[in-house]
């Protein structure tokens, strides 16, 4: 029996492209942009993650190191590093199939990198 489908909410950081350059994911989630929806380019870190858990989204970044410490210190969803340069199209496919593919409980408290082997946290 196939997986449900689950439509996972995602927090794009203000240093990734606006989320109208990934139709995949936002054809199937829930997204929203920290800059462009939210209004609040410039926020520290950590409240871009106090936002992510309030809603109960994943962070999407480039910037993996600066959540790294901050995974687990909250009931959050995840964080998924992707890496920095490859086309937006590249990293549309790439995170649509990776979200697809899981569930809710495979993002929470880690910081997964996008196209790498998945590591705990």
């Amino acid at each position: 029996m196939p997986k449900r489908f689950y439509k996972h909410k995602l927090l794009y950081d203000e240093n990734m492209p606006p989320r109208t350059q990934y139709p995949r994911l936002n054809a199937h989630f829930d997204t929203k942009h920290v800059r462009d929806d939210y209004h609040k380019a410039g926020i520290p870190d950590e409240e871009v993650y106090a936002l992510a858990a309030e809603q109960g989204r994943i962070i999407i970044t480039i910037n993996r190191d600066d959540f790294e410490h901050l995974v687990g210190t909250k009931a959050d969803c995840g964080v998924i590093a992707v890496p920095d340069g490859p086309a937006a199209a590249r990293t549309d496919t790439k995170l649509t199939a990776l979200l697809m593919k899981n569930g809710p409980t495979h993002f929470r408290g880690r910081v997964i990198p996008l196209g790498a082997p998945d590591t705990k946290r």
